[in-house]
């Protein structure tokens, strides 16, 4: 309903900031349109007692615009507005790549907040105003960044939903922010250091366009990387979702203090619009060809996402939107750091070449207010660019090792050419990150993620298993490197079973003991599994929600992996800031391989076995590795560095014994010499230490 004559005349307003700002004497609504003609912005307000009443507001070329913003200042005192935006010009996507319809009420690229909703709730975004002007009062209690350093930290991959959905979690609030709260003692338990949170910026979990074929059920967007707004929280994750910014920052704030930091998985490479037949919500109708990259002939998109359209993120426009984003979830939000999905992406040009010094990496790397964040770069994109190694010569970049995840599955699966490749992972990758401008640091170690199988299923299945996708199993990724342990899936013997947890644990503690970054996904410690299903995107159901029956029923496992990262803490020779120096004295040598025998290696393509011994100065580790599936290997012992020839071995880990006697303390371990030869199961690590 119009009711322009029973609202006060607007100002001219400002072409900054951006977005919806709460000024003395108003608020300043602005937005960025360079190709569009006309601008209205539709605002429902609220007052007391009453219904919402709508307004519209003609934004005037000649007086409302600057430049390419469109601004205008409303000396508007409602407690609660909605707002967006109708923007109509020359619709011509076969020459410009535009397309307007002033049917659509947009949202504001730069709004803090969207209308908010609970999971699953049909979402009004397009067709009515729903960007908010949310209140950011918060005692933060003096909370400051954390800034643990790379070298110290372990990093804990999880869903908001799905972490705590399940009722086996026993949380008061399950799958929300506060359900991750009410887990913190766990967490702190296990030992991580930072959790990295699947993506929390807005989206529709409705948007799924296919059903489970057995039910007929539609399926949801489960994982959420499909963002309509960048700064605006999910609200279906909050336990009340009208107040889930206050919600998240209650999380941050529990986790900053039990010492844990906050990454957020980022999604900038794409949005939830889809291609031409996605919902329009926002950047489509208000500017197409400057906020998507289109093909310069046809101006279909170019889709290097494999999500329908890749955002024109080295555009100064979206690079300055990008920026402002990170920046406000810093500020606002207190978060600690942020991995950047299918971020290749992030370094094309304006037309989708790959650029040799790309300007956005530069922003983020550069950018004084993200300078004691973790920035973690998912080095690839869809379109088969790979850049592990070479995303970036800038120290401040991080990225996933997909080099990693493959050589250690690849060796515990029991593959040929596997030795040398291992060998290259646990010393940190000092092929891919160069000693002379970066370090092991620079490696987010992960064998596992939400993205694939997880180590149970890893262990357990050779084929995916995603037929309940409603794609006839055609999702997901074929190449997985794994091996069923000789059955696929369940049920399976007492002796594959007994298999299957002693590979987890080899690949656990290779993970954990490995130079680098580890990144553990979550319920991976006590043996999660997705029934074979590696792409559950869309499994909002027990497949996609973790079982925590498990962490019970599977308790000596999850102990495992707690010692390891006990003892990653307690040596900083597994966590080294600088790589391995190679040559000089052997006796004093940080790090020595072997094969079978002392001062003998084998790399050749059919070896199986790979053994290491570490000079920790205080304390020396000899670590064997055995991933032949079938056979033992017989290591002999080599002396401990230094002039402590008579010095003794104790075997504190043994992936093969069954807990707890495969991690003891070691003054309860039994000690070995120097010359003594031990038995190394198939699929098993040993590792010796000196006290």
């Amino acid at each position: 309903m119009s009711k322009e004559n029973a609202i006060p005349i607007g100002k001219r307003g400002f072409p900054l900031p951006l977005g919806a700002t709460v000024l003395p004497d108003g608020i300043n609504f602005a937005i960025f349109s360079r190709h569009g003609h006309s601008v209205e912005l539709i605002i429902e307000a609220f007052a007391e007692d009453t219904d919402a009443e709508q307004y519209t507001f003609s934004l005037l070329p000649g007086f409302n615009r600057t430049g390419d913003v469109w601004h205008i200042l409303l000396p508007l005192y409602w407690k609660k507005i909605r707002y967006g935006y109708r923007i109509d010009g020359k619709s011509d996507p076969q020459e410009r790549g535009t397309l307007f319809n002033n049917a659509d009420i947009l949202i504001d690229p730069y709004c803090r907040m969207l209308s908010p909703r609970k999971w699953g709730e049909l979402s009004s975004c397009g067709k009515a105003p729903c960007c908010q002007i949310p209140l950011h009062s918060f005692d933060w209690k003096n909370d400051t960044p954390l800034k643990i350093p790379l070298s110290e930290s372990i990093i804990y991959e999880l869903h908001v939903r799905g972490f705590t959905q399940s009722e086996t979690s026993g949380v008061r609030h399950p799958g929300t922010y506060r359900g991750i709260i009410e887990k913190i003692p766990y967490l702190k338990s296990l030992g991580i250091t930072a959790v990295e949170l699947l993506p929390v910026a807005e989206f529709d979990e409705n948007d799924n366009y296919f059903s489970n074929p057995d039910t007929g059920e539609k399926l949801k967007n489960f994982w959420g990387y499909s963002s309509i707004n960048f700064f605006s929280l999910k609200s279906g994750y909050a336990a009340d979702t009208g107040n889930c910014i206050k919600e998240f920052k209650e999380m941050v704030l529990s986790l900053h203090q039990a010492g844990i930091e906050v990454i957020l998985d980022i999604v900038f490479n794409h949005s939830g619009e889809g291609d031409y037949n996605g919902t329009t919500t926002s950047f489509r109708g208000i500017d197409n060809p400057i906020y998507y990259l289109l093909d310069p002939e046809t101006k279909e998109y170019m889709n290097f996402s494999g999500c329908g359209n890749t955002m024109n993120c080295n555009h100064p426009v979206v690079r300055e939107l990008i920026r402002s984003v990170l920046r406000y979830y810093v500020i606002e939000m207190h978060v600690d750091g942020f991995r950047f999905d299918l971020a290749s992406i992030l370094g094309r040009d304006t037309k989708g070449r790959v650029l040799p010094d790309p300007p956005m990496l530069e922003v983020i790397a550069e950018d004084p207010i993200l300078r004691d964040t973790k920035i973690i770069a998912e080095a690839w994109d869809a379109a088969g660019l790979y850049q592990v190694g070479s995303f970036s010569t800038d120290k401040r970049w991080s990225e996933w090792n997909g080099k990693f995840r493959d050589d250690v599955r690849s060796f515990f699966a029991g593959f040929n050419n596997s030795v040398t490749n291992l060998a290259t992972r646990i010393a940190g990758s000092s092929d891919l990150y160069h000693p002379s401008s970066r370090g092991p640091c620079n490696s987010i170690n992960f064998i596992t993620s939400h993205d694939g199988f997880t180590l149970y299923d890893l262990v357990s299945y050779e084929k995916k298993h995603n037929r309940l996708n409603g794609e006839e199993n055609r999702d997901g990724e074929n190449h997985n490197l794994s091996w069923n342990s000789g059955k696929e899936g369940q049920p399976a013997t007492r002796k594959t079973e007994n298999l299957r947890l002693r590979r987890i644990k080899s690949m656990a503690l290779t993970l954990l003991l490995s130079q680098g970054v580890p990144m553990i996904t979550a319920g991976d410690e006590f043996g999660r599994t997705q029934q074979g299903n590696n792409n559950t995107w869309c499994q909002d159901n027990e497949t996609g929600w973790i079982d925590w029956s498990l962490a019970s029923k599977n308790s000596g496992l999850l102990r495992f992996f707690k010692k390891c990262i006990e003892l990653r803490k307690n040596y900083r020779v597994f966590r080294r800031e600088h790589f391995f120096v190679v040559g000089g004295d052997p006796e004093h040598a940080e790090i020595t391989w072997q094969s079978l025998k002392p001062g003998q290696t084998d790399w050749s393509s059919s070896c199986h076995h790979l053994a290491f011994l570490l000079n920790g100065l205080n304390s020396h580790f000899f670590v064997m590795l055995n991933g032949h599936r079938t056979l033992s290997a017989r290591f002999t012992l080599p002396s401990p560095p230094g002039k402590r020839k008579t010095a003794k071995w104790y075997e504190i880990i043994n992936t093969s014994h069954a807990s707890p006697k495969d991690f003891v303390s070691i003054q309860y371990a039994g000690a070995l010499n120097a010359g003594d030869r031990i038995d190394v199961a198939a699929m098993t690590a040993v590792v010796l230490q000196t006290k």
